[in-house]
This record gives structure tokens, sequence and C-alpha cells, in this order.
């Protein structure tokens, strides 16, 4: 197929991504295979909200893109329709039929010509719910009610009978609510799924042995000492990235005896970042306090080895969705959640004021500690 404007990837290598994204692959793992960022893929996928798109097939009969070149070769000769179409093995009225229908014999272009043919030959048939207004008005109120295109089709299927115009399947109420270019649901409605989904996914759509992301050489909390987990011997901190609005965030790490906390400031959520910050607030720490860091599994501490190198601290990585392996940290964080309330930005706030909040959470009595405070605990285990 002829392809007119912004160059992309080619036609064989888009049905390419709807046979891998069909087979369950994920766009990371679409991307890698036809060499194109994921924000390529993602743009295949959405106009059609991830809906898979079989190949589209020439009709029997209709002229092809060679043929098509040997017409403008004939135009450009001077040869009649007649000549052309004996070439062809073809109706003179085909070969006049394809010129006029294509900008005449001086504009005549073949893969304009092509490339029109096939944007005509995209026809399809208008869906049931865009010609019945009064099922669309029904799915459209109950989406509002956040049924699920399940509930709405089984409802309609017990309270109608069979061959009823008021009965649709649940994969036509998806496809008309994802593919926006039908105009037949609001986009709007896209929000009361529970998935939250922009697109689609295909049924065999597993992370399941896929490749992912992942941390080089992060060792597991597995092999931690197993003097961490008895808290008896200080020096043991949890962290994480607590995120806030507009992209913004900060790196929270809690020693596990004294529940002593830190807040440090990092400028984004790159690993570069994260590093650095986490090397200039940890290097400071007395060597008895510096002995491991336990880190949940995101790429944001990639850097791991500089932050061990800067700092002499041990990193263990917890296991992927296991909050409760860092429960330490996860508590402090809500603590945290009173100065930095959730969908509030932090990009206002200097290490300076960090260190302001922090102190004023480590100066609070714990009930945990006897209602000592985690800076009392601290100054004692210094001791």
């Amino acid at each position: 197929m002829a392809k007119i404007g912004r160059p992309g990837l080619p036609p064989e290598e888009r049905q390419r991504v709807w046979e891998m994204w069909k087979a369950g692959s994920s766009i990371s793992e679409i991307s890698r295979s036809v060499g194109s960022p994921p924000g390529s893929v993602f743009s295949i996928l959405r106009p059609k909200g991830g809906i898979y798109q079989p190949p589209q097939q020439r009709r029997c009969g209709s002229l092809s893109l060679v043929e098509r070149e040997e017409i403008s070769r004939g135009l450009a000769a001077g040869d009649s329709y007649r000549q052309i179409g004996r070439q062809l093995g073809r109706p003179a009225s085909t070969i006049s039929r394809e010129v006029a229908q294509n900008k005449g014999r001086a504009r005549y272009r073949a893969i304009d010509a092509d490339d029109r043919a096939w944007r005509k030959a995209r026809r399809p048939q208008k869906s049931k719910l865009a010609k019945n207004p009064v099922l669309r008005g029904y799915v459209a109120a109950r989406l509002d009610e956040d049924w699920s295109p399940e509930q709405i089709a089984g409802r309609l299927k017990k309270q109608y009978a069979a061959g009823s115009q008021m009965q649709i399947s649940h994969e036509a109420i998806y496809r008309s609510l994802y593919i926006q270019s039908w105009g037949v649901l609001d986009k709007s409605l896209q929000q009361h799924l529970r998935t939250g989904r922009p697109i689609r996914r295909a049924v065999n759509n597993t992370t399941t042995g896929q490749w992912r992301s992942q941390i080089k050489d992060a060792v597991s909390i597995h092999d931690r000492p197993d003097e961490v987990a008895d808290r008896t011997v200080p020096g043991h901190w949890e962290g994480d990235l607590m995120i806030g609005s507009q992209q913004s965030q900060i790196a929270t790490v809690v020693e596990r005896t004294s529940r002593f906390t830190c807040v440090v400031h990092v400028a984004s959520r790159h690993a570069s970042s994260v590093t650095e910050g986490l090397c200039r607030e940890l290097s400071v720490l007395p060597e008895a306090m510096a002995r491991s860091l336990t880190w949940d599994r995101g790429m944001e501490l990639a850097g791991h080895k500089d932050v061990a190198a800067a700092t002499g601290i041990s990193v263990y990585f917890a296991d992927r969705h296991s909050p409760w392996q860092r429960g330490t940290n996860e508590n402090t964080n809500r603590w945290l959640r009173q100065y930095f309330p959730k969908k509030t930005s932090m990009n206002g706030y200097s290490q300076t004021d960090l260190n302001r909040i922090a102190e004023k959470l480590n100066n609070r009595p714990r009930k945990i500690l006897d209602y000592d405070t985690p800076a009392e605990r601290y100054e004692a285990l210094l001791r």
C-alpha cells in the first residue's frame, strides 16, 4: 500500500505492531522488535483504541500499484486509454474511469491514486449503537452510572428477547467507546471504566514472563543480613520516593531501630537525580549508622552502586509489589503526608525546608518507641 504524508513505520511493520499486540506483547516488547520508540507504537494503537485491526486486503479484480504505474507511464507517453488497456489486459473503460477519478490525464500519479483507492476502501459498516439512538442512550446512561460493558450487555440480554434491537455484545460497546473516530459514545465515558486504560488490552496481554526494565546487579532483600530483621543493630535504613503532583517528588529514608527520618530533595525521578540526592545526604552519616539501605524495586535507584560507593551503605531491593517488606518506610510516609498531602506539588521545597519538616517529625513522640522521640532514640544509639 502506498503511503502519502509524514513518514513513519512502513505498512508491513505497522501490521506487525497489531499482530504482536493481539498476541499479548507489551508496548515495550513491540518497540524493541520494530525498532521504534514506545510512543510511536502507542500512536499506532491509540486511534483504534487498541482493538486489533486485520490487514486490509485488495479487492479481487481491482487495479494494483504496478498497473497504476503502467497507466502513469502510458499517459506520459501520450498513449490512448485503449492502448494502455490492451497492454494491461483491461477494458478501456476501466482505464478511463481510473484516470477520471484521480485528477485526469495531466495530473494522474500512480502512488497518489493507489493511496486514494486504499482510503476509499475503508468504508466500515455503521455500528449498532450508531444506528439505534435508543440503545445508544441506554448504554451511555449505564456507563455514566459506572456499569461495565459486560454488565450492560448482560442486563439487556435478560430484559429483551433474542434478536431484539435492544441487545448488543459487550465487545461492540468497547469498540464504540474506544474508537472515537466513529463518533458514537463520548470519550469522557471511558473514565467510568474500572481499569482506566487509554486503549483496549488484548486478552493475551500479560507481563508474566516478559522482559521488564531491570536494575543491573540488584541484591535481593532475601540476601540481607539477619541482624536487619530484629532491629537490634542500628544503621539499617529503608527508603522510597514519595510522589506529588506536577511531576514532583522527594526521597524518604528512615532508620529501622530509631525510626529517625531523613527527607531528601531530588530534582526528578531520574536515577541520576535520586543517586545524587541520596549520596549528598547519606554520606554524612556516622559510620555506625551507615550499614544498609532497603529500597523499593524502582528504576530510580538504578545507580545503587554509586550510592554504595559514596556512602559505604549496602543497598538491597525489596520484592516487586511487596510494600510490607519496607513497612517502617511505608508507615513513615503516611506520617509525612500530613505535611505533603496527596495531589499537592513538592516543587517549591528546598533541602532546608525538607530538613525542617524532618526535624518536626523526628521530635514527635512515638507510641512504638514508648513515647520517646526518634531523635532521642537516635542520639542514644550514637552514644
